[in-house]
């Protein structure tokens, strides 16, 4: 099946991550214009009024910077979600939010926490587990450069002076947020259409000697060019581009 029946770029793509990003910044900017302070809606660990954070705190924000720093990884990394794995994409933004919210909500430390860390932790963890179960070579690039770009992350899901210091950054969301993705990736099935893809050389008719590829390559695996390539060079062109040869003589023998 070729897999550009299913990984094409149409609207839906980004319409959710950018449906996200608009709700979060104009939750933040009624904070800032009406001068009214919407945190205490955050997630408060192991109190019955702290459970409302489950879904409120994604789109809560301490300041500007914290809201930048979250919106350009969701919406990067959302976008990936549902061109790679548009039948699961809505499971994992609902059900990483739920569950990574309720996580926090069970050992967070006694403070409010908010902010879309834990879902962007659950897509990075999701998305760079999923593409290694998977062994589809097109995931695992996508595994890979989530890795290089945001590999960096891994530094904030445990208790630091970085984490527990003044920033107070929530690492108990970020943990949740990986281990949601973690067992989200393992737990769902990977689509019929990525399962099911196999490639050229797998297919049973197969042919090597007919493979434009192949004929570059010998029974030995070394690299030839195909008779279909080879050109014969002018005699005149077959001579040595450099005359010249260059020989080391002692001292000694220079002298005389």
């Amino acid at each position: 099946m070729n897999d550009k029946q299913h990984f094409t770029f149409t609207p839906s793509v980004w319409l959710v991550p950018g449906l996200l990003l608009v709700c979060m910044w104009m939750v933040w900017g009624v904070e800032n214009i009406y001068r009214i302070d919407l945190a205490k809606h955050g997630i408060n660990p192991r109190t019955f009024v702290g459970l409302q954070g489950v879904l409120f705190s994604p789109f809560l924000h301490a300041n500007l910077q914290h809201l930048a720093n979250n919106s350009i990884p969701l919406f990067v990394l959302g976008t990936a979600l549902i061109y790679f794995y548009r039948e699961l994409s809505l499971k994992v933004l609902w059900y990483g939010i739920l569950f990574s919210g309720l996580l926090t909500w069970i050992f967070g430390r006694n403070s409010i926490h908010i902010g879309a860390s834990s879902l962007v932790y659950v897509l990075v963890s999701f998305i760079f587990f999923k593409g290694l179960y998977t062994q589809y070579y097109r995931l695992m690039a996508l595994s890979l450069t989530v890795v290089l770009v945001y590999g960096g992350m891994v530094w904030y899901v445990f208790p630091s002076p970085i984490t527990t210091g003044e920033l107070q950054i929530s690492w108990e969301g970020h943990l949740a947020g990986l281990l949601v993705g973690l067992v989200m990736a393992i737990h769902y099935k990977t689509p019929d259409y990525i399962a099911d893809m196999q490639y050229p050389w797998e297919k049973p008719d197969f042919n090597p000697e007919e493979d434009p590829f192949m004929k570059h390559f010998d029974e030995h695996g070394n690299f030839v060019n195909s008779p279909d390539t080879e050109v014969e060079l002018p005699a005149h062109e077959l001579q040595p581009s450099n005359p010249y040869v260059y020989l080391y003589k002692p001292s000694s023998e220079q002298e005389k």
